[in-house]
């Protein structure tokens, strides 16, 4: 079983790309979510998000997604999160995609940057029906939504203080299920993780 899991992890990681920097990652991951659909309007009314521009799941039977990613609070970069997720069942191929969670309030951020966050089995996240695309090259990440406004319709609102939209961005798997996805938090400046891994 751990060689299975240390597999699912090798193909997770082998469908992020390579030597881009965050800050580049961020602003094209945001600028996707902040053009795309209702999702848009979570900037004004959030207090905070986490913000993973590339979030890489593969596996065969034994599936593993990794991501890392940087929390804001109006605008702020206030740390960085780390997000692993394992998962037994059929799946084959790979696939990468963004996420971003919404804080609706103070709360909600300190539940999630307080360690021990799990998403459980009773939230799922709003897929943006605009695809995405992304290409690593010499100058960095290139990412951009096939589809406008009007083809990115979601639906839905906070859901225990968070709201979850993924936008995909290629790949052999159909769907990104967020149960089960686990999270560690390190603020800005400070040396330990607080992490419920």
């Amino acid at each position: 079983m751990t060689s299975m899991i240390r597999t699912a992890l090798l193909c997770a990681a082998l469908v992020l790309p390579l030597g881009v920097a965050q800050a580049g990652r961020d602003t094209a991951s945001i600028n996707l979510f902040r053009q795309a659909g209702a999702s848009s309007s979570y900037f004004d009314k959030s207090y905070g998000y986490v913000i993973f521009p590339t979030i890489g799941q593969g596996g065969f039977v034994v599936g593993a997604a990794h991501g890392d990613g940087d929390v804001y609070v109006h605008g702020k970069r206030i740390g960085k999160a780390s997000m692993t997720q394992v998962s037994v069942g059929f799946q084959a191929g790979g696939q990468a995609y963004s996420e971003i969670i919404f804080f609706e309030n103070q709360g909600a951020l300190e539940s999630f940057t307080n360690g021990n966050f799990e998403f459980g089995a009773d939230i799922g996240a709003i897929a943006i029906t605009a695809s995405a695309s992304a290409s690593a090259s010499t100058t960095g990440e290139h990412s951009g939504a096939s589809g406008g406004m009007r083809d990115a319709v979601t639906q839905g609102g906070f859901y225990h203080g968070l709201a979850v939209f993924t936008i995909a961005k290629g790949g052999l798997m159909y769907e990104a299920a967020v149960q089960g996805q686990k999270f560690s938090y390190t603020p800005r400046g400070n040396g330990h993780m607080a992490s419920n891994q």
